[in-house]
């Protein structure tokens, strides 16, 4: 068996002058702690403007604080949003925590669940799933150490060799975010 902690980053109302400071620190201790106890996983999560629910917009930059005061665990995005990043800039973000953590990132990638997060990106429920999966072929040539190119509905990236690579090979572990039945099963056909 495994443990892990995970992070939303809430803070509720009434907000006072430090506590995000002290919501961000709180929670780099914590993890801290959790790497000298020996637990496995951190995972944090990329929400947008939720603001009792999280205040976590961008997981890399607290899990790369992360990884230079942890020695073990291993550093989770509980997801990266692939519906509101630009797969180029994903397979960029998870290059340089793999590297900065030296090898400890886990790939979590999802498509977010409202519209309070998607349409200040240009995005609805409607289309989510087909961005999804198009950010998803996109990005997994891109951690290969040569160019790649993507043209498709929603992404057109010319070709380019992205930089840098993981440290993982072909890439760090993926984990993807399921909370039907259907998204489960797409997991499951995409391994």
């Amino acid at each position: 068996m495994k443990f892990g902690i995970f992070y939303e980053l809430q803070l509720p109302r009434p907000w006072m002058p430090g506590d995000e400071l002290r919501l961000y620190q709180n929670a780099l201790s914590q993890m801290e702690l959790a790497d000298s106890l020996g637990y496995d996983h951190a995972w944090v999560v990329e929400h947008h403007f939720l603001e009792e629910y999280s205040h976590s917009p961008s997981p890399e930059s607290f899990l790369a604080a992360a990884s230079q005061r942890t020695k073990n665990i291993r550093l989770g995005h509980g997801i990266l949003q692939l519906t509101t990043n630009h797969p180029a800039r994903v397979a960029e973000r998870v290059a340089v925590l793999d590297l900065l953590s030296n090898g400890r990132c886990e790939f979590g990638m999802g498509e977010s669940a409202s519209i309070t997060e998607l349409t200040p990106f240009g995005r609805d429920m409607e289309t989510k799933k087909e961005v999804f999966e198009e950010a998803v072929a996109a990005i997994f040539p891109m951690f290969k150490d040569a160019g790649s190119e993507h043209h498709g509905k929603y992404f057109d990236i010319p070709l380019r060799n992205v930089v840098p690579k993981p440290v993982q090979k072909p890439h760090p572990p993926l984990w993807m975010a399921c909370s039907q039945l259907p998204t489960i099963e797409r997991a499951g056909r995409h391994g």
